[in-house]
């Protein structure tokens, strides 16, 4: 799972006109889910998420994270930050997970911020959404789970020919 953090002094989400979702200080973040991503990925993003010090101490420095701030957290689904990049000038979607299982594991991932976390926002899944935000810095950070295969599970060799 990829997720995109912005520190931010506010955010907000608009679908249709309508503002759905709105944060002050805090993170605002957006969620890719690739292919092969499941729970346990979706709660070791989220525990990075709640842990990464992003916020200034009394020095200034960034050793504070969200939760010793107090900030407001909006996770925004985008299966665009899933996409293949790494040839031509146009993405392919073929890394993203399947619309059905990204959907659930983004529910899951809210589900699990808001029994973890007291200002928890979100955009929807799969709809046209207007995300405006001030981004406080700036800072962004791309943190990435990938998947973890189980003790004892062997991945099959690589048979492709260079």
């Amino acid at each position: 799972m990829i997720a995109l953090l912005q520190r931010v002094t506010a955010a907000e989400v608009e679908i249709d006109g309508q503002v759905v979702a709105r944060i002050g200080p805090g993170l605002a973040v957006l969620i890719g889910v690739s292919r092969g991503d499941g729970s346990r990925e979706a709660a070791r993003l989220l525990e990075r998420l709640l842990k990464f010090r992003v916020f200034p101490d009394a020095e200034g420095r960034m050793n504070l994270n969200l939760g010793e701030r107090r900030g407001d957290l909006l996770l925004v689904p985008q299966f665009t930050l899933a996409a293949d990049t790494d040839r031509g000038s146009r993405p392919s979607f073929s890394t993203a997970a399947p619309p059905a299982e990204a959907r659930q594991l983004f529910l899951e991932l809210v589900e699990a911020a808001r029994a973890a976390h007291s200002a928890v926002a979100t955009g929807e899944f799969a709809a046209d959404m207007r995300l405006s935000l001030v981004n406080d810095g700036p800072v962004t950070f791309w943190l990435e789970v990938t998947p973890q295969h189980p003790r004892g599970t062997i991945r099959p060799p690589d048979t492709r020919q260079p």
